[in-house]
């Protein structure tokens, strides 16, 4: 359920809703029926914290993606990021696996096999930032950046990591298509935090841990808030808080999305799930299962659709 305040830069709090992907349940933040997009940032989702048991793991079969680029960054444990282009690529915590999709690519994402038989916890966030229009023809690429790679510097008892896009000056090593930022901040002790003179375009909080108050109103994990002007954003952060602030510039086009679909037009996404369903797509070598096209999906919903 979203809640309005008026009285505040605060102008939509959106919270996490269960969604199943096939082995467990996340929490969807993006999109939502209020607001489909912030700044390029299409989809959420939080995923865990959840402990899988020996011989329980994380098996996402082959999908497809056009469209976007995906980011994953964990908090805990590892998966294993295998592509059509041939990349097989381990994600630990803290690093970021940036795949864009363009015209078309297929992954995988599993438990890596050294760990398939042991306890395990999968955390983090999965997330989706469309592509503009010039490069949805583009030829898919996959990127992997270390933590130590990315922009790193702390004010006092308040850290800051620049996960993706540019923001204080820095550029992550991310490389991104739009203007853009995905900023981690964490403060040890209470705050307050006047960053929207480093902010642009639309710009959405994420609470992972602790909490923040604005204008009289505390809030805590769970919730992404929207600001109405990403340049009056200021908060106090509190003690053992962590929170991730992200957007930029919104695209002059609406977006059109469909299961893992992304783009400018109906049309595009027609062909991709006639593609899809022909199995056109580039395999992942090793791999022959597959998620399959869903069923209950009727039509691509428009971002600017209010209808979730």
């Amino acid at each position: 359920m979203a809640k309005i305040l008026f009285m505040s830069n605060v102008g939509l709090i959106i919270e996490e809703r269960p969604a199943d992907i096939g082995n467990f349940l996340v929490g969807r933040l993006l999109p939502f029926r209020g607001k489909r997009m912030v700044g390029p940032y299409i989809f959420i989702d939080h995923m865990g914290p959840v402990s899988l048991s020996e011989g329980e793991n994380m098996d996402v079969a082959p999908h497809p993606h056009i469209g976007l680029s995906t980011l994953t960054y964990l908090f805990e444990g590892s998966i294993m990021h295998r592509d059509s282009l041939g990349t097989e690529m381990e994600i630990h915590p803290g690093a970021v696996n940036w795949m864009t999709a363009g015209k078309g690519i297929v992954h995988s994402e599993r438990t890596p096999q050294r760990f398939r038989d042991l306890k395990k916890t999968i955390h983090g966030l999965q997330i989706w930032v469309a592509l503009p229009k010039e490069m949805e023809d583009s030829e898919p690429t996959f990127h992997h950046v270390d933590q130590i790679d990315l922009p790193y510097w702390k004010d006092g008892d308040v850290s800051f990591r620049l996960i993706a896009g540019e923001a204080f000056g820095r550029k992550s090593a991310v490389p991104t298509y739009s203007k853009q930022f995905f900023l981690e901040i964490h403060s040890s002790s209470q705050q307050k935090l006047t960053i929207g003179h480093e902010l642009f375009g639309e710009a959405g909080m994420y609470i992972l841990e602790g909490s923040i108050e604005s204008d009289g109103y505390v809030y805590e994990p769970k919730q992404i808030l929207v600001a109405k002007e990403a340049t009056l954003c200021e908060f106090t952060i509190n003690a053992n808080t962590t929170v991730y602030i992200f957007g930029g510039e919104p695209f002059p086009e609406e977006r059109f999305i469909y299961w893992n679909f992304v783009a400018t037009s109906n049309e595009r996404i027609e062909r991709a799930k006639e593609k899809w369903l022909n199995q056109e797509f580039d395999p992942v070598p090793g791999e022959t299962d597959f998620v399959p096209l869903p069923k209950d999906k009727v039509r691509p919903a428009s971002t600017s659709e209010r209808k979730e």
